[in-house]
């Protein structure tokens, strides 16, 4: 009989760890982001082009919708519209090795699937907005045509040897 009630809790306790960390990995670390003047550390981010000279060049994104995290600065996630989309493509060089990364279910407007696959398929360019916009990280853009445009970060080649 006691065997059984240790067992139950062993099995009680692991159902619980279980669901609370999937809760912290799916909700619990994320949080908005805001558009405005500030860093991802204040849920403020501005959404910026660097051009082939270095210049910073300030996109105006309509309808953006965007979450981060504390615990990695990768699950930087935004989905909004441009109004010029060719000018931000002429700006920016392109990414390579572009990879969207997933998002939570729960941000919807964000699709990585979708999205690579666009940019595979030449239905979307993909763009290097910002190189190391955290030491290793850059933030990268799929545009649209028709002015969606996505944004996510990804890591670069600093510490690859």
């Amino acid at each position: 009989m006691m065997g059984r009630v240790v067992a139950g809790g062993i099995v009680l306790a692991a159902l619980i760890g279980g669901a609370a960390m999937w809760y912290l990995q799916v909700y619990g670390y994320y949080r908005d982001v805001a558009l405005g003047q500030g860093s991802l550390d204040d849920g403020l981010t501005t959404i910026q082009l660097v051009d082939a000279a270095g210049e910073y060049v300030a996109l105006d994104p309509q309808g953006f919708q965007g979450i981060t995290s504390d615990s990695s600065p990768i699950r930087f996630r935004a989905c909004m519209m441009l109004d010029d989309p060719d000018a931000a493509i002429a700006v920016a060089p392109p990414a390579l090795n572009a990879e969207p990364l997933v998002a939570p279910f729960w941000f919807d407007c964000f699709d990585a699937v979708a999205i690579g696959t666009d940019i595979e398929a030449g239905r979307a360019s993909a763009i290097l907005a910002e190189e190391n916009v955290v030491n290793g990280i850059d933030r990268v853009l799929a545009i649209y045509p028709d002015g969606r445009a996505y944004a996510w970060h990804q890591l670069n080649d600093t510490f690859k040897k």
